[in-house]
């Protein structure tokens, strides 16, 4: 018998706070204003991993280029 290991393919909101080590109120505000993308899957939003992988980098460049200055 074979396992089968199902992959996540979106996060909630909830989810990604956690996962950033964020508040839900901060998290949901970055999902409002467009910092970390999102898609409204009827009432819920939706977060693709790539999403919040882009979010963390484009934070990690801007702190190296601050740093550089």
């Amino acid at each position: 018998m074979t396992a089968t290991v199902i992959t996540r393919k979106w996060h909630t909101t909830a989810e990604v706070a956690e996962m950033l080590g964020y508040g839900l109120s901060k998290t949901k505000m970055l999902v409002l204003t467009g910092e970390i993308r999102s898609i409204k899957d009827g009432r819920n939003r939706r977060i693709l991993p790539r999403w919040v992988d882009e979010y963390v980098e484009r934070l990690a460049k801007e702190a190296e280029q601050r740093w550089s200055a």
